[in-house]
């Protein structure tokens, strides 16, 4: 544990961070998968979602720009091939 406050101040505002990373990954993952696996009818829907959800991450500093562009571009060939 640290003994200098400014580091014991890091630590906390680190542990934050991680936790509403954490938070924002997971919705992600799931609404990925939600797309993946939609069916017809509701396939826009959720794709919509998940095109949402992977701009916000970014907003947020939790993806790149770059990394968000590619998942997108992947998550739009798999909705399609379904």
């Amino acid at each position: 544990m640290a003994n200098i406050k400014s580091q014991i101040k890091r630590n906390k505002q680190n542990e934050l961070r991680r936790q509403r990373n954490k938070a924002v990954r997971s919705e992600l993952k799931t609404r990925e998968k939600q797309a993946a696996n939609a069916e017809a009818a509701d396939a826009d829907e959720a794709f919509r979602l998940a095109q949402k959800k992977i701009d916000e991450a970014v907003v947020k500093g939790v993806l790149h720009k770059r990394t968000a562009a590619r998942r997108k571009s992947r998550l739009a060939k798999r909705t399609a091939a379904n």
